[in-house]
């Protein structure tokens, strides 16, 4: 069946009943074509590698550093899960995972976990914990969660863009045909209050749809499956029109929200990291949200999309299937669209009387000075409705330790204003624990593999074989616990047959 009928299919089943349209999602453990091989990614600090066209800025690692010396650490907050997803694609194909794109935080990130709630007015709240590390006895990991509060998703209407890449390099039913499932998936959830435009580019860029009401979702899917991949990139093109169209039907009550769906192979007007960065900061001050939804892997470039995400108070995924999409835009649409703090940046503060040396796992291209995370004008990133995001620290504990081990500070702002919230926790060595959560087991997994797969200098005596085992062992894992945990624990047992 080609794309065009299956995307037929899916509107008509869209408009009927939104169980049975992921019923016609494609297998997201099917096999794609062209994928790159089990080569790993070169050493740090060397320019973007493109292993199977695969463009990724690689990962500088952080040492471990003395509190003694150096006492703070700061970085932007968001709950980016690209490299997540990213890597499980290859994975199910069977090869090694590009060491350079491992970014800790977004394997993490990529799971929910049972933090403290906000009570009140509060948008977040913060909360510690301290529990041994799984890959080297003599230390502890520090684990810091951030819980945002939970919006009702028909709270406020949606003034949506969905900007798509039609050029050449979308071909295929894992690029454009993907996307047009996915916003055919999204259509569903869309209701008479909602503004939907859609606006396409290749060698130039234009607007397939204007202004549309989101109860005319027969119309929407028919835009959406009539689209065709060809041309060259004008990103830039694209990306002004659809901030323009976003600004037209603007409204201070609603998710004002360009998702740009992409390679990222920008190939015609801005292009650099530099220039694409420069567009979209200016872009953000608009009060006008993005969503980056990555797809493909030949002429995928991870840093563009990374890049505008990060720049342009935006959160980034990678889809590697349907089932991912329907993640993103179904199953959490909540939090993809509802910003409840903007500009959310931690600093944690270590004491060097109880602390030896401590070491941040992930957030590398996130990292901020003091005076940075001081600023309240400096832009940060944006946390969503109901989602947690996670900080975690490898630290050594100083010898018979008692007292604070590190004070942590999270500053916000909510989504209508430009004025700084802060919240704190001090973590002390009383609430170590060697009987930890299963949320903290499992965070002491994800890292663990995610070490591995990277190659960590700092990966001590970090093993695949004991992260399987520890998995198998959580409830969250087995039949009838979390799908996404058990579908992490299938992932490390492939991959284990690789490493």
């Amino acid at each position: 069946m080609n794309t065009k009928k299956i995307l037929t299919a899916i509107c008509a089943i869209t408009l009927a009943s939104a169980t049975i349209i992921s019923c016609g999602a494609a297998d997201p453990n099917r096999g794609w074509n062209g994928s790159p091989g089990g080569a790993v990614s070169g050493a740090n600090g060397m320019p973007p590698s493109n292993l199977g066209n695969y463009q990724t800025t690689d990962v500088v690692e952080r040492n471990f550093i003395s509190p003694a010396m150096t006492p703070d650490s700061y970085f932007s907050l968001d709950r980016n899960t690209a490299s997540y997803s990213y890597m499980r694609r290859i994975i199910n194909e069977g090869k090694r995972v590009s060491a350079g794109s491992v970014r800790l935080e977004e394997y993490i990130n990529y799971f929910s976990y049972d933090y403290e709630r906000p009570v009140g007015d509060d948008a977040l709240a913060v909360s510690g914990n301290l529990f041994d590390c799984p890959w080297n006895e003599q230390h502890k990991l520090l684990s810091i969660g951030v819980a945002a509060e939970e919006v009702e998703y028909s709270a406020k209407p949606n003034n949506i863009v969905f900007l798509i890449d039609t050029s050449g390099s979308m071909y295929g039913d894992d690029r454009l045909g993907l996307i047009q499932q996915s916003f055919s998936m999204l259509t569903e959830s869309l209701g008479a209050d909602d503004t939907i435009s859609i606006v396409t580019y290749a060698g130039d860029s234009r607007v397939a749809l204007r202004g549309e009401s989101g109860s005319n979702k027969t119309k929407i899917c028919n835009v959406l499956q009539d689209l065709v991949a060809s041309g060259s990139t004008n990103g830039q093109g694209g990306i002004q029109k659809a901030y323009a169209l976003a600004q037209e039907f603007y409204s201070e009550y609603a998710n004002n929200r360009v998702i740009l769906a992409t390679d990222g192979d920008f190939n015609v007007g801005a292009s650099s990291s530099g220039e694409l960065k420069r567009l979209i900061s200016k872009k953000c001050e608009s009060g006008i949200y993005l969503s980056v939804l990555g797809v493909g892997m030949y002429n995928t470039n991870d840093t563009t999309m990374k890049t505008l995400a990060e720049n342009g108070n935006g959160n980034y995924a990678y889809l590697d299937s349907v089932a991912e999409a329907r993640k993103v835009l179904v199953e959490e649409l909540g939090g993809t669209f509802n910003v409840v703090a903007k500009d959310a940046k931690m600093g944690v503060t270590f004491n060097k009387n109880t602390v030896e040396k401590y070491r941040l796992l992930g957030y590398e291209s996130k990292m901020m000075s003091q005076e940075e995370f001081d600023d309240d004008k400096k832009d940060a990133g944006e946390i969503g409705s109901g989602h947690t995001v996670t900080a975690l620290y490898e630290i050594e504990l100083k010898q018979n330790a008692n007292g604070a081990v590190a004070t942590c500070e999270v500053r916000f702002k909510a989504p209508d204003t430009d004025e700084s919230k802060s919240i704190s926790v001090t973590v002390m060595t009383d609430d170590y624990t060697d009987t930890p959560s299963e949320d903290s087991i499992f965070i002491g997994c994800v890292a663990e593999y995610g070490l591995i797969l990277r190659q960590s200098k700092y990966k001590s005596n970090a093993d695949i074989h004991n992260v399987v085992e520890r998995l198998s062992t959580l409830d969250c894992t087995k039949e009838g616990g979390n799908g996404f945990r058990a579908e992490f624990l299938e992932i490390v047992k492939q991959a284990k047959k690789l490493y």
